[in-house]
């Protein structure tokens, strides 16, 4: 049985790392516990979990705020996300199973469909789903944990955000390549490919430096976050 407050805290991080309420925005204990219909006990306590995770700032008699990354953080950020996926997809293609390489091709498809469609949301939520389905099977747990609370911190900026179809379009064959050779139990080409697509990303975010809080995503009907591998 989960926490009382767990409800309230999984909310809260939600609507951080999918970009509703963006870096920067305030957070207002007495509004949160009002929209939450709970007291201010458990909304205090989840922002304080949320502090510790770095995905929020508490400075004295000015409240709490979803906090920001100073430049040049973002990029390496994902220089320490890519690492631990690295360390991860080495295991998990010696492990994973069928059901790992259908879990995997799922999120590819759909996260296909997405970029097709341009929906930024459901991009970002699939391209997720399928890394995670990549290094779900290693059962390397602390290593997973590690991977998912960094890749909290960079999600909230929707690095991206506002693909243009080429980008799309080379992204979308990155993870092809990596589903191929993970299906294949290829760890030299899952890592080649894994280390491509990690270069294509670091372009990416020094494309698009960090110069203040990204517009907010409108939301969304809420779905359950991801678990943790």
């Amino acid at each position: 049985m989960s926490p009382p407050g767990r409800p309230v805290l999984d909310a809260i991080r939600s609507d951080i790392v999918e970009g509703v309420v963006p870096p920067g925005s305030f957070l207002e204990v007495d509004a949160l516990a009002a929209s939450h219909d709970v007291s201010r006990i458990p909304v205090r306590e989840a922002l304080m979990t949320l502090v510790g995770e770095g995905l929020v700032e508490h400075r004295p008699r000015r409240g709490y705020s979803v906090a920001m990354l100073a430049e040049g953080e973002l990029a390496e950020l994902f220089e320490v996300r890519g690492t631990l996926e690295l360390a991860a997809l080495r295991v998990a293609v010696r492990l994973g199973g069928p059901d790992d390489v259908e879990a995997a091709r799922t999120a590819h498809e759909a996260l296909g469909e997405a970029a097709r469609r341009g929906d930024e949301r459901e991009y970002h939520h699939h391209s997720r789903a399928f890394h995670q389905a990549l290094t779900r099977p290693s059962a390397m747990p602390r290593l997973l944990g590690v991977f998912e609370r960094v890749w909290d911190l960079t999600e909230p900026y929707r690095p991206m955000g506002d693909l243009a179809p080429r980008e799309a379009e080379q992204l979308q064959d990155d993870h092809g390549r990596m589903l191929d050779a993970f299906a294949a139990a290829d760890a030299a080409a899952l890592l080649a490919a894994a280390r491509d697509h990690q270069e294509h990303l670091a372009a990416r975010v020094r494309a698009r430096p960090v110069a203040g809080p990204p517009a907010p995503v409108r939301p969304a009907r809420r779905r359950p976050r991801p678990p943790a591998p």
